[in-house]
């Protein structure tokens, strides 16, 4: 299932402080919300999470540091038995002083980058941790001279508990700190509890330990972390569940948001529902590490005001936009459920003509309204396209995505939302103009791109494809397209030439507006047009093809 406004990863172009978008509707307002904390989803929680065990790390592992040179120091005849040691924890203060140092910097993480400062974070202080304990079982052979050191009874069982309770401290620590689910902390205690146990196990059969004595040494160990691991697994398992609960019940203004949909570079989109109307919709919010950045503020808020701009049945519809308490921006968009014609030629294959020249001139709709009033819409492919049912008809296409639309009447505007000299778009369906770097785009640009879109319907592939983005971007200034029928013999030849057109190097040379592309696409049509019925036969022999549909909430969130 795709979400209805996929976020965008590529550069925005809108000018900071310019005018309201033309045509934008009077019902457009600001509107209060009950509030949704910037720091939604794990990554946030994660990252405030290893900060704090990053900076507890660096503070215990800075004065082992200390006491280590004291320790060299004091007994200098004693380090080169302990160097290992000693240099470990130093290492563990290096490592953990530059992880943490990351972590409170304000450049953003991923959860996989998170995820990996958590592994060196935990990976490093379990290391140390071991090498302490393997040099006392297996230089200083504790368990061998513990008879002499230790008298009376119970003594590998005190002995035990000794060896026991960093690791259980450690373990039980990554369970309530760490959010994770029960299967990754599975995985991560997994690795710490056996780590100890393999230990102990190959020192209490090296040092020749009786029965009896063994027995004493090891049952508890096994025990103390068999109870850790369960402690850890059932409290990150308790604790992600109330999360979640907790993501679930979360409300921006009017909407409660169920689950994430999806997320780009930009935005994160979810579905929701109205809370009154029981209404599904897609709440796009932006992503909470650039909830800082007013330019990406900026950029969200053109994207909604040209999003709410347009009224074509074949652009996806925003109901609502504003911003919440705390600052978080939104918009709210009709939730659709389909494919993608990515998806949709990806799974099943070029499309049959009628079916491509169905699809097209619905796209030509909504950017004949958009084109009228100014606006460009600059990326324009396959994953930017929907196809759905909706109202009861079969195939109908949405435009989505205005992430990168350009309104021809801030083109004069000196200050720009792009770093300089970047490109927006995507390098297989860019016009030449575009690829070139020209600010002053017109509709053909966007025609360009429509031809760019029917020749992957019709062939499966963009019209040069495999070729790098930077090689994809050559191509499009200065090389011809193979036509549409050197691929495939069965497209007709008015509907090649309608393609070709399209692709045309200089801009003088395509349609001169989307009417024009739709009129030409109409006139293709020789043979009997793609009908609602073999639309319905299609998604009824296919109705894998998306998810089943999501129940409305009924008021509360069992968990």
């Amino acid at each position: 299932m795709r979400t209805p406004d996929s976020p965008s990863s590529s550069t925005t172009d809108f000018r900071e402080g310019a005018p309201p978008l033309p045509g934008r509707p009077d019902w457009i307002r600001f509107a209060a919300g009950t509030g949704l904390p910037t720091a939604a989803g794990v990554g946030p929680l994660l990252r405030k999470r290893l900060r704090f065990v990053g900076l507890t790390a660096v503070v215990v592992y800075a004065y082992f540091s200390i006491d280590a040179v004291r320790f060299t120091l004091r007994a200098p005849d004693l380090f080169a038995l302990y160097w290992v040691v000693i240099a470990f924890n130093w290492f563990v203060f290096a490592v953990a002083a530059a992880t943490t140092t990351r972590l409170w910097s304000k450049r953003p993480m991923s959860v996989r980058s998170l995820r990996t400062a958590e592994g060196v974070l935990f990976g490093a202080v379990l290391a140390d941790v071991s090498v302490g304990l393997f040099a006392q079982l297996f230089v200083q052979h504790d368990l061998r001279l513990l008879p002499v050191l230790a008298e009376g009874g119970n003594r590998y069982f005190i002995y035990a508990n000794h060896c026991s309770v960093l690791y259980f401290a450690l373990i039980v620590g990554y369970g309530v700190l760490i959010p994770s689910t029960w299967r990754h902390c599975v995985l991560v205690v997994g690795v710490m509890a056996l780590t100890l146990l393999t230990i102990a196990t190959i020192a209490a059969v090296a040092d020749g330990l009786d029965p009896g004595s063994m027995a004493e040494f090891l049952v508890p160990i096994y025990l103390y972390m068999v109870i850790a691991a369960g402690i850890a697994v059932y409290g990150a398992h308790r604790i992600e569940s109330l999360r979640r609960e907790a993501d679930a019940a979360r409300a921006v203004g009017q909407y409660v948001l169920r689950r994430r949909l999806g997320a780009g570079g930009m935005g994160e989109v979810y579905l929701a529902e109205h809370a009154f109307l029981r209404r599904p919709c897609a709440v796009k919010l932006i992503r909470p590490e650039r909830a800082g950045d007013a330019r990406a503020l900026q950029r969200f808020e053109r994207e909604a005001q040209a999003t709410a701009t347009l009224t074509h049945p074949n652009a996806v519809q925003l109901f609502d936009y504003g911003r919440a308490e705390d600052g978080t921006f939104y918009y709210v968009m009709e939730y659709l459920q389909g494919l993608t014609l990515d998806d949709l030629v990806g799974r099943h294959g070029p499309l049959p003509p009628q079916r491509a020249i169905h699809l097209l001139r619905q796209i030509c709709g909504p950017l004949q309204e958009a084109h009228a009033i100014g606006l460009i819409h600059r990326d324009i492919k396959p994953s930017n396209v929907m196809v759905c049912e909706r109202g009861g008809r079969h195939d109908v296409a949405k435009l989505l995505d205005f992430g990168l639309v350009l309104s021809q009447a801030l083109t004069t505007e000196p200050e720009k939302l792009t770093r300089e000299g970047a490109l927006a778009g995507t390098p297989a369906y860019m016009s030449p103009e575009q690829a070139a770097g020209r600010e002053a785009l017109d509709g053909r640009s966007d025609i360009y791109s429509v031809g760019a879109l029917g020749y992957f319907l019709l062939t499966g592939r963009p019209p040069f494809a495999g070729r790098s983005g930077v090689q994809a971007l050559a191509a499009h200034l200065y090389e011809r397209p193979e036509p549409v029928c050197g691929h495939r013999a069965d497209v007709p030849a008015e509907l090649d030439a309608v393609v070709l057109r399209c692709l045309a190097k200089d801009s003088a040379d395509r349609f001169p507006d989307a009417g024009s592309l739709e009129a030409a696409l109409t006139a293709c049509q020789t043979t009997e047009p793609w009908t609602e019925q073999e639309a319905s036969q299609w998604w009824r022999a296919h109705s894998d093809a998306t998810e089943p549909d999501v129940p409305p909430i009924t008021g509360r969130q069992s968990g």
